[in-house]
């Protein structure tokens, strides 16, 4: 509970850095919205934007005269703002102890190195959690001035929940590499680096139909914020998938951090 409520405090100044920087995103999304709303000519512009760009970026599958649709194309800025920041916490929360030469003192507590990293990962978990509700809660503020009903909630409810789960995914990811790594120093752009590339995967497998198998690579493609709008529901398929994937990370994060060797 110590390492808990430490690293919790520890982390106020990025949290509050992160929730700035997503009600600022929020912000200027729903500013550039204003011009659309109710205006079907500003749907010209799209003629200028090359098709792969268009179906990458899912641009001509929501009615962006709508603030449902709109909030349909700004749900994977959300996801892609949500994963950075949740793979730095995760990879972060591990290896300061090592760059910040506190891991001797940590050690020495009677504690596991299970317990620091339980302690850690559910801080990083709170993090998450106050950022994701900080995003619904600056999205559902911002849209008041355009008369949203009650798809638009239900949809962007839907939508966070799936930028959670996300979001974990990206955590694990960091907190295993903070783990796995020999070389600490590199764990954090190694996180940022995998979900960038995972990010790329879903812009290819949105241009090419035929690379759709590649959407099993990229959480970003689990939860395709169109089939939610739609079904008005998550896939218990990629639930499962994440939660497969998230218990793997977990998993190996505790064995190799129990066994490798620590920077003092």
């Amino acid at each position: 509970m110590n390492i808990f409520l430490h690293e919790l405090k520890g982390n106020i100044k990025s949290l509050i850095i992160w929730s700035f920087i997503t009600l600022l995103f929020i912000l200027v999304g729903f500013s550039k919205f204003s011009a659309f709303a109710s205006n079907p000519e500003m749907l010209a512009i799209l003629d200028n934007v090359p098709k792969p760009m268009l179906d990458a970026m899912s641009l001509n599958s929501f009615n962006l005269t709508t603030v449902t649709g709109f909030y349909g194309i700004m749900q994977l800025y959300f996801a892609l703002i949500l994963a950075i920041a949740a793979a730095m916490w995760g990879s972060d929360f591990i290896s300061k102890e090592e760059r910040d030469k506190t891991v001797e003192f940590a050690l020495t507590m009677p504690v596991t190195r299970s317990k620091v990293i339980t302690g850690k990962a559910l801080a990083a978990v709170i993090s998450c959690i106050v950022l994701n509700i900080v995003t619904l809660g600056g999205t559902f503020v911002a849209a008041q001035g355009y008369n949203p009903d009650s798809e638009f909630y239900r949809f962007v409810f839907l939508s966070n929940v799936a930028l959670l789960i996300v979001q974990f995914i990206f955590l694990a990811l960091g907190i295993f590499l903070g783990c796995a790594m020999k070389y600490y120093r590199r764990a954090n752009s190694t996180a940022v680096s995998i979900m960038l590339v995972t990010f790329f995967i879903y812009i290819i497998a949105g241009i090419d139909k035929n690379l759709g198998f590649l959407k099993y690579f990229s959480p970003f493609k689990y939860f395709d914020p169109l089939e939610i709008l739609h079904n008005s529901r998550i896939d218990p398929s990629f639930v499962l998938l994440s939660a497969g994937i998230i218990v793997v990370l977990m998993v190996g994060a505790y064995l190799t951090y129990s066994k490798r060797d620590l920077y003092i």
